[in-house]
């Protein structure tokens, strides 16, 4: 429920209790293969296998469906089994569920460069001949279309195959476009899913229910009412194993030009005319195609790009980005962007969007901080205290929930206080269930063949378009990240950034 000025705590729970959340009305998905190519990695083994595994336990996996995964290490059924056991019996898992979530799961050693193995797994997946079949990549861009390719030789993306790209597709719009076209020479776009995991999170969800849902809020959401919009993707991790691939991407290509533009596209998109896959795809679309361009010309005034050093994170000393590289390492990529951007449009014209990631941060957090303007006047006496403006804050995790920020009188005598609180609502704590993974929502959407939550191909080359000039500004300039030490907000540029407007970053963690 909603309370004022309560601090909220997540409710204990574990991480693989019986019942995850209520779904008496969750509806059954059709028998089916879901085909992991990368099944060893670590998104397949810490992300896209518990999700499997969860929806299991609550009746969502029918009998008879069948999970493949697929890497070039060579392993059997029992030995990739066994991998799949380890992971989920850590993370607390219940050996006798765990076995029988097993026994769906199967393995195959491929290349996608080499022949040997094909026949054999095209067989396989030729065994079950009417379920659904979903083939998702886990693995490097650079395979995407090898793949695709081996399973269109094979007739695999035949019937009700689909089949799902993780980002990044590409690393411009050049390539971008080479994967898509490539992609859909085997795969139609009805039949390809880009996912972004940041879509299927419960808070995301519930900026659809708090914006079309509710008479109080679609009113003020437009230039009017709001002064400006934050979102956060901050990391307290650095790039640990990561390193080779991160270092080819950067933080924009990794979270700017997919997580947070999409977030940005569900703050501010016009009503769709439903929630129907490409009602709401086409009022994101609008959004991208409105953003204010940045270039050469206004780059160095609108974007802040920083890389860490070496500093304290989560109470340990940790080394720099380039020590984490390797000895003697040079590199120019960017572990924390800040940006200023603007839709122009009727509803935002003037409205700054500030958008902020960054590894090695003081806090894990995911959030959408939309800040009201102030009351036009103060009837108060100045002992009254300040007035703040309303603050309404998604956070995305951890602890997903929601807070809206008023100014209320503190109780009690001695005259007139003002004082500003949050009416804070947790989700665990307001439904009492443990809330499920994102790829959970995710993969079941497209074992239903629901494609509101992924990016359609029209998307992806919109982002690409306003991103790729910033990244050409950046090379163009020949200027090195500004550094700064792990454990804080990133350079000090990235507060000039938003306090030179008058403005200031939305750290707090109560």
């Amino acid at each position: 429920m909603f309370r004022p000025g309560r601090k909220t705590t997540r409710l204990p729970t574990t991480p693989y209790p019986e019942v995850i959340e209520v779904t008496a009305s969750a509806p059954l998905v059709d028998a089916f293969d879901l085909v992991i190519f990368g099944g060893t990695g670590d998104l397949a083994l810490r992300k896209l296998l518990p999700a499997l595994f969860h929806r299991f336990l609550d009746g969502q996996i029918p009998a008879g469906s069948r999970v493949v995964g697929i890497a070039r290490e060579g392993l059997d059924d029992d030995g990739y089994r066994a991998n799949i056991r380890k992971a989920l019996l850590e993370a607390g898992g219940a050996k006798d569920k765990v076995d029988a979530f097993l026994t769906q799961v199967a393995y195959r050693s491929l290349d996608a460069r080499k022949d040997e193995g094909w026949d054999a797994f095209a067989a396989l997946i030729g065994e079950q001949p009417d379920h659904v079949r979903v083939f998702y990549l886990s693995t490097s861009p650079e395979l995407f279309v090898d793949i695709c390719n081996r399973l269109g030789e094979y007739d695999l993306n035949r019937g009700k195959s689909r089949v799902v790209l993780e980002k990044p597709i590409g690393r411009d719009l050049a390539s971008a476009n080479q994967i898509n076209d490539a992609v859909g020479r085997i795969f139609d776009e009805s039949q390809t899913y880009r996912i972004d995991h940041y879509l299927g999170k419960e808070t995301v969800q519930n900026l659809l229910a708090l914006r079309f849902g509710n008479a109080l809020f679609e009113p003020l959401w437009n230039a009017g009412h709001i002064d400006h919009v934050q979102i956060t993707v901050a990391e307290t991790l650095g790039v640990g194993t990561r390193g080779a691939y991160y270092d080819r991407a950067g933080a924009l290509r990794d979270m700017v030009q997919n997580h947070i533009l999409q977030l940005l596209c569900m703050v501010a998109m016009e009503p769709p005319s439903s929630l129907s896959p490409d009602a709401v795809r086409d009022e994101k679309l609008k959004v991208l195609r409105s953003l204010r361009p940045i270039d050469e010309s206004n780059a160095a005034q609108y974007t802040v790009r920083g890389q860490y050093r070496a500093g304290a994170a989560e109470g340990q000393s940790v080394p720099g980005y380039l020590e984490e590289l390797g000895p003697g390492s040079k590199s120019h990529t960017e572990t924390f962007v800040a940006l200023k951007t603007e839709i122009e449009n009727w509803r935002w014209a003037g409205v700054p969007f500030y958008l902020r990631t960054g590894k090695r941060l003081p806090e894990r957090v995911s959030e959408i901080v939309v800040v009201f303007k102030s009351v036009p006047h103060s009837i108060f006496d100045a002992s009254a205290g300040p007035l703040t403006q309303n603050r309404l804050v998604l956070r995305l995790q951890p602890d997903e929930g929601v807070k809206l920020w008023l100014t209320i009188k503190h109780p009690g005598p001695g005259g007139l206080r003002l004082r500003h609180v949050p009416l804070d609502m947790s989700f665990a704590e307001a439904f009492g269930v443990s809330q499920p993974d994102a790829y959970e929502r995710l993969l079941l959407d497209v074992v239903r063949g629901n494609p509101t939550l992924f990016m359609r191909r029209d998307e992806v080359e919109a982002a690409w378009r306003w991103a790729g000039p910033i990244l050409d500004a950046w090379g163009a300039s020949g200027e090195a990240p500004r550094p700064y030490t792990a454990g804080t907000w990133g350079p000090s540029a990235a507060v000039a950034l938003i306090e030179r407007d008058g403005r200031t970053w939305n750290e707090d963690s109560e």
